[in-house]
């Protein structure tokens, strides 16, 4: 059984902003592949829900320079742009490991952002993809970088009234080397045991840009911070790398559960991240 709320279902983004402005508790109903699942599991109880099927401004990739993914933009148009496909590798990995093709379609992903799942498939690739979230309320719009987004286990920066409307992603360097590897019990329709995304950019034989993002292993997806600056500015030996994927490691801070112990879960980090940086740094060279 689901629980009882109100159902709006605005015409333009001015009238969702106002029904997210409406006091109570509110939440935006876009794909809703996890939140009716948490409807019908009586884990969120809104007074109402603010439909946004009928927001077409709110879907689509624009590439302007970078990249602006309208926050309505589903998996499945991930996959199908070209856009992406040049500008962002890691975000076509991840949506290729998404759930199964019929979630695919409809999941978008500002929900996978706001959902707030340590083990959200996209956050990982946008994180090392320098993302940035536009949001918006009757008041006007803000933007955060996706780094700096999330505060906790299911807490973020949004405030009630706000929704996102549109997710940023600069122009990659012209030598960078992008991946995202998901590392699940199956191929398909599995929820993440542990995601390593990397961007790694060179100039004159030294690594100019690095970035290293990582999933399941923290309460929200995070930047191994320490591991970067281990690599900016260097050439990336072996050893350097090895030293660096043990830190990101290190950085982590992987739970028990059914899918994975925390300390399997924190040695595939340090794996997949030496995998990743080795194949990056051969890549560009």
């Amino acid at each position: 059984m689901y629980a009882e709320f109100d159902l709006v279902v605005p015409e333009t983004l001015a009238e969702a902003l106002e029904a997210m402005a409406a006091g109570g508790s509110t939440l935006a109903l876009a794909g809703g592949t996890n939140l009716i699942v948490d409807l019908r599991g009586r884990r969120v109880d809104p007074d109402r829900l603010v439909g946004l099927d009928r927001l077409a401004e709110l879907r689509g990739i624009r590439a302007n320079g970078g990249i602006e993914l309208g926050a309505r933009t589903t998996v499945t148009d991930l996959l199908r742009s070209a856009d992406i496909a040049a500008a962002a590798p890691s975000l076509v990995e991840s949506a290729r490991s998404f759930a199964g093709q019929m979630v695919r379609n409809t999941a978008t992903v500002a929900g996978n952002i706001a959902c707030g799942s340590p083990a959200a498939d996209l956050v990982p690739p946008l994180l090392v993809l320098d993302a940035e979230v536009t949001l918006a309320s009757r008041t006007g719009t803000r933007t955060v970088a996706l780094c700096d987004y999330y505060l906790g286990y299911k807490k973020d920066v949004r405030r009630p009234d706000e929704l996102i409307t549109a997710i940023s992603l600069p122009r990659r360097p012209q030598r960078a080397y992008n991946r995202f590897y998901k590392l699940a019990r199956r191929h398909g329709d599995a929820i993440t045991v542990t995601g390593v995304a990397v961007t790694i950019a060179a100039e004159e034989g030294r690594c100019s840009l690095a970035r290293i993002a990582l999933a399941a292993v923290a309460p929200v997806p995070l930047r191994a911070r320490r591991s970067e600056a281990m690599l900016e500015g260097k050439a990336l030996t072996p050893a350097l790398i090895s030293e660096a994927a043990a830190q990101a490691a290190a950085e982590s801070s992987p739970i028990d559960d059914v899918r994975a112990s925390a300390g399997y879960r924190r040695k595939m980090v340090e794996v997949l991240t030496r995998r990743l940086l080795s194949e990056a740094w051969q890549s560009l060279h």
